[in-house]
């Protein structure tokens, strides 16, 4: 699962207009939109988790989190408004614990016991921001501070406040308020060095873009759908002399400018996702930079990217039979280039972590950096701990030893596993157990950590899901509106405490009744402005709005100027049939509003336009017409009128099916079986009847039934006999149009054929001929195979 999370800017500075007439908010939304749609396009999306951020304070800047729908997300996006503080850090910190907290509670960071690549939930923060400074409650920030306080449980563990798949991506709006006259002066989009979020975006491994114009902003969207990947990132760096340099390689580009330097990158690595499991898979940690001692109460705080460091000499790339191992593609980079550059696909470069060993003056390798057999991309193996040792001695055990160690062998990799950290025991294991080689790591080596660290992270898990559970819970919850501020009694230097307070009314020459006006006012409180109430007009004129203010004095000078009474209008038309464009088209919370019609005086009955009787009142009850059943396969009445016409006579032709008399029914067909028989026929039957059921009866069928020259029209059973297998024909045609090779209904509904044995041949060749017509040569065959079963069975004397 990729999360998507959009941190959306909602300071006041985004509503300042661009050249395109809408303003920053709107290309903002717009923004998003169009990238989900450009994401859409990749198979990869169906995996997508979308979320919304905004600068606002928690838990009201959490739009669309981990529960939320998609609905939910497009629908808190259209209402997004703008006002406040460019709050940039604290938004950010805020998206980063509503990332990790879930990652706590699932344990893939597996603190203590390596970084595992293929435990990954990879995140990309996409923020969307104008060029104005950072502000706070305080003063202007000159650059980009993330508090350190997290509310997150084992946070502590990570010195930086983001994990190594979570990648910044900003977007700086610079669009100016006129035409631009450089539209497409531009090659490539830019970078928004001056802004604060650049240096957050190249730490964590992402790029901002700065935009001018919307032909830049199209196709910064379509950067970042590609920069969409699963993978980690890690920090690169080389250690040890540099690799002999080759003749014919220049230090810089066709421009004449010097290369980037390669020595030291931070840079994506790509997990793939397996197609069969859906989800990464892999073998092999990366070490951590610590050794991991039962004795130690404590972790220490690991870094956000593991620092990789490689060795530029050569070496030869090692690999056994059954020997799993981990394959990652490198991000193109200035390393990647340098070592392609070189065009030595046969040599490698180890890699390894420093401080990973028993001693911290030694180190051991984990992989190799390699280029690929093409030339076309750089890839970093991931092999077992020390593999330079480990694998000749695997070797000489499968080769010479035939999985039976010697002692000298037994004394040689207990010295191996000294030096390997007690976490590659249990991947080192299932190794050896898929190459045929088990019980030879012992199952006391897991326990690698003391039981106070795992004490402590068991705890942490549990903390972090009583955090998550509230912080689901908080999301879209609003904050109660204030009741208002209670007026305080006087205070001591109030105006009525002073002890002068007579003098003071005799000699101002106010009445001595002013004291009793001048009373204490403890019921009093003072109304806060919210702004979902809207201010009452005309009442007091200090409740108006200073935006609206403008608008009001029109609206009262127009009134003032009427000369009737019976015109003076409150509120404008315009005004009263104006809403916001992203509340046109919402016709569900229009109609919702509506007041439900009235109930109709009388309830005027539902007539069928029937021909010849207009009046007709439409029935409610349900009505089954058996005279379709009773057509083919027979009534349990025996007194019934003989047909007035032969089947043979086509009726006149109409638009729909004949109508049938209630009295006009064929005659019963009445045949002989055994119980048992009896009871097959009767579940075929069903299954008959019920495909007739679905299917109307068509009579042009019936009427298109010619039967053969040997069939006696006057013998009921006969002809009933006739009637029932070309009704059953047609069944059995559609089986055979079915795809797939699952033939029991057809078979089955093959055993129910009536009459003779030719008429039962001269059926089944009927549904021969049906299936060459599809090409089912299977089928084909079994049909040949039954006839020839039903041929044996009847000169055998066998009744059916």
């Amino acid at each position: 699962m990729t999360i998507i999370l959009f941190l959306v800017d909602t300071s006041a500075s985004m509503n300042q207009r661009t050249y395109l007439g809408t303003a920053f908010i709107d290309v903002a939304k717009a923004a998003v939109e169009t990238f989900m749609k450009i994401r859409s396009r990749d198979p990869n999306s169906r995996w997508d988790r979308y979320m919304l951020l905004t600068y606002e304070d928690p838990p009201l800047n959490v739009k669309a989190g981990w529960k939320e729908s998609h609905a939910t997300f497009v629908s808190e996006l259209r209402h997004l408004k703008a006002g406040g503080l460019s709050t940039l850090g604290s938004s950010l910190k805020h998206a980063f614990d509503l990332l990790n907290i879930n990652r706590m509670q699932t344990g893939i960071d597996t603190y203590g016991q390596g970084r595992c690549p293929f435990y990954l939930e990879p995140a990309v923060i996409i923020v969307i921001t104008d060029n104005s400074p950072l502000t706070s409650t305080s003063s202007v920030q000159p650059q980009l501070n993330l508090p350190m306080d997290s509310t997150v449980p084992g946070s502590e563990l990570t010195k930086e406040p983001f994990r190594w798949d979570q990648r910044i991506f900003s977007i700086v709006l610079r669009m100016s308020g006129s035409i631009p006259s450089d539209i497409g002066s531009f090659p490539f989009i830019p970078s928004a060095e001056t802004h604060p979020i650049d240096v957050m975006c190249d730490v964590t491994g992402g790029r901002s873009y700065a935009i001018f114009n919307q032909k830049m902003l199209n196709s910064s969207l379509e950067s970042l759908v590609q920069k969409v990947q699963t993978g980690v990132v890690i920090n690169f760096e080389k250690f040890g002399p540099d690799p002999p340099s080759i003749n014919d390689r220049n230090d810089s580009d066709a421009n004449g400018n010097l290369k980037a330097p390669w020595h030291t990158c931070r840079k994506l690595i790509y997990v793939p996702r397996s197609a069969q499991k859906g989800y990464s898979v892999g073998h092999w940690p990366i070490p951590e930079a610590f050794w991991p001692d039962a004795t130690n109460p404590n972790l220490p705080p690991r870094t956000a990217h593991p620092n990789v460091r490689f060795s530029c000499t050569l070496s030869d790339p090692m690999v056994i039979d059954n020997l799993p191992f981990d394959k990652y593609e490198l991000e193109p980079s200035p390393l990647t280039q340098y070592i392609l550059e070189r065009r030595q696909p046969n040599t490698c470069w180890q890699v390894h972590v420093s401080n990973s060993a028993k001693f911290n003056d030694l180190y051991h390798p984990f992989g190799y950096i390699k280029a690929s057999s093409a030339l076309t991309t750089v890839n970093l193996f991931v092999m077992p701990y020390n593999y330079p040792i480990l694998l000749p001695l695997l070797d000489d055990l499968f080769k010479i030893h035939k999985l039976k160690p010697t002692p000298k062998w037994r004394q040689q990799f207990d010295n191996y596993l000294k030096t390997m950290p007690g976490y590659y025991a249990g991947p080192l294991r299932r190794a050896l157990a898929r190459m045929g080689a088990p019980n030879l790591v012992p199952d006391q080596m897991d326990n690698c950590l003391s039981y106070s660290v795992i004490t402590y992270l068991k705890k942490l898990k549990n903390q972090a899901k009583v955090e998550m559970d509230r912080l689901l819970a908080s999301v879209g919850q609003k904050i109660p509106v204030h009741e208002g501020i209670k007026v305080s009694s006087r205070t001591k230097t109030s105006f009525l405490k002073r002890k002068d307070f007579n003098e003071l009314v005799e000699n101002l020459g106010a009445v001595p009744s002013i004291k009793q006006e001048l009373q204490d006012y403890n019921t009093f409180t003072i109304g806060v402005p919210v702004k979902d109430i809207q201010p009452q007009y005309y009442r007091n004129p200090y409740d108006i709005p200073r935006k609206n203010l403008l608008d009001q004095v029109k609206r009262m000078r127009t009134n003032f100027l009427q000369t009737s009474y019976n015109n003076t209008k409150l509120v404008d038309e315009d005004q009263q049939h104006s809403i916001p464009v992203q509340q046109m088209g919402n016709y569900q919370e229009y109609l919702r509003k509506q007041p439900p019609p009235l109930r109709e005086l009388e309830n005027t009955p539902a007539r069928l336009h029937t021909f010849g009787n207009p009046f007709k009142v439409k029935s409610n009850e349900m009505k089954i017409d058996e005279a379709d059943e009773a057509a083919v396969f027979g009534t349990s009445n025996n007194n019934q009128p003989k047909l007035k016409r032969s089947v043979s006579e086509s009726p006149p032709s109409s638009p729909g099916p004949r109508k049938r008399k209630p009295d006009d029914r064929p005659l019963e067909i009445v045949l002989d079986s055994s119980d048992d028989e009896v009871n097959e026929q009767t579940k075929t039957m069903n299954k008959v009847n019920s495909v007739n059921h679905v299917m109307d009866y068509d009579t042009s069928i019936v009427n298109n039934m010619k039967p053969n020259a040997n069939i006696d029209m006057n013998n009921k059973k006969e002809l009933g006999i006739w009637l029932y297998n070309n009704k059953l024909k047609y069944v059995c045609f559609k089986e055979v149009k079915k795809p797939g090779r699952r033939y029991e209904q057809l078979f089955s509904l093959m055993n129910t054929v009536r009459g003779s044995i030719e008429v039962r041949c001269a059926f089944v060749k009927e549904i021969i001929h049906e299936a060459n017509r599809f090409k089912k040569k299977t089928l084909v065959q079994m049909l040949e195979q039954f006839e020839q079963s039903m041929i044996k069975v009847e000169k055998a004397g066998g009744v059916r």
